[in-house]
């Protein structure tokens, strides 16, 4: 396997205890985002290193930096329709440019200033941005909010055909840590190393919500 790992107990020490953050494994060029399909998605998009055959482009494909919060969404590979787990490393360039197109799927006065103007970008952008409860690996519920980002239209296929460095199937190595998530041998758990994504400016770190206070908490 490609990614980077370090032992679950050991970032759990420097991870952000509370705040919303992009918890990811990045480099000066590339970020590394999870997804879980069926096998005849999974298998093929690596395989050809692209998404095609039955991946559709017609509905909304939705992208997860933080490999815990894959595990929770996927059940550790084991939920129908999600037991092949990609790894798919894509250009921070591609990245930043779906941050920079998210609108939240809930309405933020803060944000958006007015329901209409919220619901204007909602209809003009292809891209939608959650913040949801992380997880620990057995399921426990976190102060700490995780991000998820769902694409469509334009956004989707620059995503799916023009940004991607690589793809890589690491279901085997989410089957031998899933054991160690559900015996409860946190001690011999290794997950992929993740840090805080740092933002390009503070305006957009403050538009999608980013908590700059305590990213080091």
């Amino acid at each position: 396997m490609n990614l980077r790992t370090q032992p679950y107990l050991e970032q759990l020490q420097r991870w952000p205890k509370t705040g919303q953050h992009i918890l990811a494994q990045f480099d000066a060029d590339t970020v590394v985002v999870y997804q879980a399909y069926r096998p005849a998605i999974g298998e093929y998009a690596a395989q050809h290193q692209r998404f095609g055959g039955e991946f559709s482009f017609s509905r909304m494909s939705w992208i997860k930096p933080n490999f815990l919060w894959m595990m929770y969404r996927s059940g550790w590979g084991t939920k129908e329709g999600q037991e092949i787990t990609l790894a798919v490393r894509l250009r921070r360039i591609g990245f930043e440019e779906i941050l920079n197109r998210a609108v939240h799927s809930s309405y933020l006065p803060e944000v958006y200033g007015s329901p209409e103007r919220w619901r204007a970008r909602l209809a003009e952008s292809p891209v939608r941005l959650q913040w949801d409860p992380d997880h620990d690996p057995q399921g426990g519920k976190q102060e700490r909010r995780a991000i998820q980002l769902g694409m469509a239209g334009d956004v989707l296929r620059s995503y799916a055909q023009d940004w991607l460095v690589s793809i890589e199937d690491i279901s085997r190595f989410v089957a031998e840590q899933r054991d160690h998530a559900q015996t409860n041998g946190l001690a011999k758990l290794v997950t992929p190393w993740e840090e805080v994504y740092p933002m390009s400016t503070p305006e957009l770190a403050g538009r999608i919500g980013i908590d700059q206070n305590n990213a080091q908490q």
